[in-house]
């Protein structure tokens, strides 16, 4: 999923939850399109190409979806589990952030397919420092040249990405991390 074009869509009720967590992907400098979605029932919507959402040009299917738990309507769970069910979103990564830091809403998101699960930080440095630890192991982050931001280390600008598991051994960290508990 590392193209610039892979859409990110976020699911979440609160308004300024939602504009503090886009702000903070533009400052981990995401170069990813964003959509935002305010509750599960329109997430569902959304992803199915319904009523506002039937132009795919102007509301592509996202290749990562940052889901809240805690909505009106439908639950972060039952979209999640939702999405489990559907042959067409069924490997779709979703990212759960919420401020949930029940352990039992952590066990069942992981049981329901969740590929990570990150809590809300309440200060928003700590959220811009997620987002850019998101972008490292999910999306397309745009750095300077001969850079690495995560280990500080060279790379070369021309280094195609490679998928978790090839043998790149920053793929095969992140595919560790995200693992359930």
């Amino acid at each position: 999923m590392k193209y610039p074009e892979a859409t990110i869509l976020i699911v979440e009720d609160n308004r300024d939850d939602a504009l503090l967590i886009q702000r903070a992907l533009r400052r981990a400098n995401l170069i990813n399109p964003l959509q935002v979605v305010a509750n599960g029932e329109q997430a569902i919507g959304y992803l199915k190409g319904d009523g506002p959402y039937a132009a795919r040009s102007s509301y592509p299917l996202p290749e990562l979806v940052m889901l809240d738990l805690q909505m009106p309507r439908v639950s972060g769970l039952e979209v999640l589990k939702w999405i489990r069910e559907q042959s067409e979103c069924r490997r779709l990564p979703v990212v759960i952030l919420t401020s949930s830091d029940q352990a039992p809403d952590a066990r069942r998101a992981y049981e329901l397919g969740a590929n990570s699960y990150l809590i809300k930080p309440g200060d928003f440095e700590e959220l811009a420092q997620l987002a850019r630890r998101l972008g490292a192991s999910w999306l397309v982050v745009k750095e300077p040249a001969g850079s690495d931001p995560m280990f500080g280390t060279a790379v070369s600008p021309r280094t195609p990405p490679t998928a978790p598991g090839s043998g790149n051994p920053r793929q095969a960290r992140f595919s560790r991390r995200i693992s359930p508990p």
